[in-house]
């Protein structure tokens, strides 16, 4: 069943409580990337502008059940008020008589952010005492977080079970759209780019993509998991050596299919992990490629960025989930660069799903060139494997 929409809500006079993802990164007290702020904001203004008194509860960090300062939110609203260009009050804690008091003296219009959810162990351990108290006088919830949706917790879960009604911010909405109903039916062709460390974190995407997807791409270390499979040599790279028959598994369940999946033709390899060191690359596999002991392998290399961005140039829907190496340091970082390029000059749709991906995207500055970049990390993973998301599972179903 569809949903209940923050479209649909008439929260005039009414108290909502609302859950952000205001996990932002901090360096020494302030905030230095408010990218997850920014994304909550229209979901914030439609709120306020609808007369809605509104609480605002996030976690920050894993503070586990204990009070870190460090993990304080109080930089996240100093810095929301900049955004909505309003004062948003601040409670020392989520819960308690003094919270309480600061949630009865909102007016319509105004916003209030608690503190840090996980500075009490009920949150992630979705006890029910602490949900209704984070409920409060609120009767209505609304979850923009797509981040956390994954988890069953107090404030993304438990507290649906003590109010009237709950539903999806904008956010929510689209990364639904975009990671589920967009991808139901997608134009084709459809690819699939996969990358990052493991086989075995992405197996249950790769099998349920599977079963849409014309052609994946697949790269960073998992695909030396792959060519070693095949019984090519990978040197020092990362190996999970105990998925070899797994990687042999979906390789045959793609030829049997019909789907076209490419691991890279060549690989970039080092001898030095580190910025600035000097790297090769390796033959063609199958043409006495492979990566010889001493080296390991960081990147893809030239043949396999220009068989890839065929691919990319021809495809009509792509999902990218995972770089190509390791693209924090510039000199490993050509073939993700390159994937990234190729994908912001399509025609595709273009969905970044979440974690490294977003991550590699901001840092070459195409962003804006993308269709859509997702929030989450392991939630975008989980609805990509076709799970239900238990924060979005909870929420009210639209009539």
């Amino acid at each position: 069943m569809p949903k209940l929409s923050i479209r649909d809500l008439d929260v005039q006079g009414k108290e909502v409580l609302m859950r952000v993802d205001f996990n932002v990164p901090l360096k020494d007290g302030a905030i230095t990337d408010d990218t997850r702020i920014q994304a909550a904001v229209p979901s914030i203004q439609h709120l306020l502008k609808g007369g809605a008194r509104l609480v605002l509860c996030s976690h920050l960090g894993r503070p586990d059940g204990e009070v870190m300062p460090e993990a304080s939110l109080r930089p996240a609203a100093v810095r929301l008020a900049e955004l909505l260009g309003t004062p948003v009050a601040f409670t020392e804690d989520c819960v308690g008589s003094n919270t309480a008091a600061a949630r009865a003296a909102l007016r319509d219009g105004e916003a209030l952010l608690l503190e840090n959810v996980r500075f009490h162990a009920g949150e992630t351990k979705n006890d029910s005492g602490f949900a209704k108290e984070l409920a409060g006088t609120a009767t209505i919830f609304v979850n923009d977080a797509f981040g956390t949706a994954h988890r069953a917790h107090a404030s993304t879960e438990g507290v649906t079970h003590f109010v009237e009604q709950s539903a999806m911010g904008f956010l929510i909405e689209l990364e639904l759209e975009y990671l589920h109903g967009r991808l139901e039916n997608p134009e084709r062709p459809f690819l699939v780019i996969m990358g990052g460390a493991k086989v075995s974190d992405k197996i249950q995407v790769i099998s349920a993509l599977m079963e849409k997807a014309d052609a994946f791409l697949i790269g960073g270390a998992m695909a030396y998991t792959f060519r070693k499979a095949q019984g090519y040599t990978t040197g020092g790279s990362r190996v999970e050596n105990d998925k070899l028959d797994l990687a042999l598994d979906i390789l045959k369940k793609a030829e049997d299919k019909g789907i076209r999946f490419l691991l890279p033709a060549d690989t970039r390899v080092t001898q030095e992990f580190r910025e600035g060191a000097e790297t090769e690359v390796t033959g063609v596999y199958g043409q006495g490629g492979g990566i010889a002991d001493g080296w390991e392998g960081i990147d893809i290399g030239e043949v396999a960025i220009e068989e890839f961005k065929t691919e990319v140039a021809r495809a009509k829907t792509i999902i990218w989930n995972g770089p190509m190496g390791v693209f924090e340091i510039d000199s490993f970082a050509h073939g993700t660069k390159a994937i990234a390029e190729a994908m912001a000059a399509s025609n595709a749709v273009t969905i970044v799903g979440g974690g490294d991906s977003v991550t590699a995207v901001k840092k070459f500055g195409l962003e804006d060139k993308m269709t859509f970049i997702s929030t989450g990390g392991g939630a975008s993973l989980e609805l990509l494997e076709g799970k239900e998301l238990p924060g979005v599972a909870g929420l009210s179903e639209a009539r």
